[in-house]
């Protein structure tokens, strides 16, 4: 598989499973009937609780840009190192990201955000260039 292909399963891999930690904690904060229920007044989860739910919702806005180019380049044949270490780069910026938003690392946060950007842009670089 190529590079960028197998960049992005893992990055859909690691979007996919960020929801279970902030869920956990809600189980322990709310219970497990309000968490599968719709609780009227749900008391607050943890804050590093909220700041990933956040995380993971912007993982998923962002992964839905990234997984279109990287898609469109591999179907018009766009595949070369610039390609390939944006694949990568997006993929650890992600988990920087992640990780960042989680424990309240606000410049490391942004610069996570920022190389997921740059990443994004390389490949839109690589194929408005084609």
């Amino acid at each position: 598989m190529k590079p960028e292909l197998t960049y992005l399963v893992w990055v859909t891999i690691l979007t996919a499973v960020m929801w279970v930690p902030y869920v956990l904690d809600r189980i322990g904060t709310w219970g497990l009937t309000d968490t599968v229920g719709y609780p009227d007044t749900p008391r607050p989860q943890s804050a590093w609780a909220r700041r990933m739910k956040a995380a993971h919702a912007n993982a998923v806005e962002n992964l839905a840009v990234f997984a279109t180019l990287v898609l469109v380049a591999n179907v018009v044949g766009v595949g070369n190192a610039a390609t390939a270490f944006a694949a990568a780069l997006y993929f650890w910026a992600r988990v920087v990201h992640f990780i960042a938003y989680t424990f309240a690392l606000p410049w490391v946060r942004t610069l996570g955000f920022t190389g997921g950007f740059i990443a994004q842009a390389i490949f839109a670089w690589q194929l408005i260039g084609h």
